[in-house]
């Protein structure tokens, strides 16, 4: 399938920015290990005609507090390609070692533990936390390029690699995802659902899906499954998923033209972020690592909802 092929080699690369203040460039880096008892993420956004980056990191876990960082006043890299940064309490370094195929990932960083994750929405006062990765990103299945004028592209990845967190050396061999993106990035209007799971059946089902919210009709993804490498054409989710959620039961149900899935999702674990605009708008961005299930088979992956508090 052509989409599945259209990422290229040099798309793993930095891009020239557009005019605009918005303008973004981001790569996402999210893990959970294949029992959904850990896991976490890293979000890398440039805003070159802003003068700064977006980093996130964080460590979530059954049981376990969120250990989080967030600095949206992160100077952008020194050097063009690079994507190295240096901060107050921050050190992390991005490198693709093969395009499209690997890539590692080191943090040094002071993070805050959080009893509630709620407390990212109303000024993240915790205990100041160090957290490392040393984690790696290989592709597993297909890579997916969106369609133009998109220029977005996922690739479902196995992740593994070595956690640092306070006292505990964690070895950490499970799933993930990436992505990278570069365009206009506009939180504060539009409302959406991202989601990319792995389910543990025989082939190692991956499904990624996105709408936009409120509903819209929109969808775009993959089902990467027993049919073959296919486009999603319809994705129903259940809006009311976020921090308080437990359990959404037949929530999530995808669509292509030649079969579909319905999925039960487990929140195990969410790590938040407050978005705040130049002007002053705010959206409020729940991510959280799940357990889904199909009726037979269970797997984990990571979901996401933007939320402009204007709407």
């Amino acid at each position: 399938m052509d989409l599945f092929a259209a990422a290229l080699p040099a798309d793993e690369r930095t891009h020239a920015p557009g005019p605009e203040p918005l303008w973004n460039e981001s790569w996402y880096f999210d893990f959970a290990s294949p029992d959904g008892t850990l896991g976490g993420y890293v979000r890398i956004g440039l805003y070159p005609n802003l003068g700064v980056c977006w980093y996130w990191a964080c460590v979530v876990g059954e049981g376990r507090r969120l250990v989080t960082v967030i600095d949206h006043t992160v100077p952008l890299p020194r050097q063009e390609g690079s994507l190295e940064i240096r901060h107050d309490g921050l050190w992390a370094d991005h490198n693709c070692g093969a395009p499209l195929e690997h890539w590692n990932l080191g943090l040094e960083a002071f993070g805050v533990a959080l009893d509630d994750p709620a407390d990212t929405y109303t000024g993240m006062r915790g205990e100041r936390t160090p957290i490392g990765f040393d984690l790696e990103w290989e592709t597993d299945r297909a890579v997916l390029r969106w369609p133009t004028p998109l220029d977005r592209y996922e690739v479902p990845c196995r992740v593994h690699g070595e956690i640092l967190l306070a006292d505990e050396t964690i070895a950490f061999d499970g799933w993930g995802q990436r992505d990278h993106s570069w365009g206009v990035r506009d939180w504060w209007t539009t409302g959406w659902c991202w989601s990319a799971f792995r389910v543990d059946d025989e082939v190692g089902t991956r499904v990624h899906a996105v709408t936009l919210l409120p509903s819209t009709g929109m969808a775009f993804g993959y089902l990467e499954g027993a049919a073959g490498d296919e486009l999603v054409t319809s994705f129903e989710v259940a809006d009311g998923m976020d921090l308080a959620t437990s359990r959404f039961d037949d929530a999530y149900r995808v669509t292509t033209a030649s079969t579909g899935l319905t999925l039960s999702v487990e929140p195990v674990a969410w790590s938040p972020v407050l978005l705040v605009s130049p002007d002053g708008q705010q959206s409020r961005f729940p991510r959280a690592m799940c357990r889904v299930h199909d009726g037979t088979h269970g797997g984990v992956g990571w979901i996401e909802f933007n939320r402009p508090q204007g709407q």
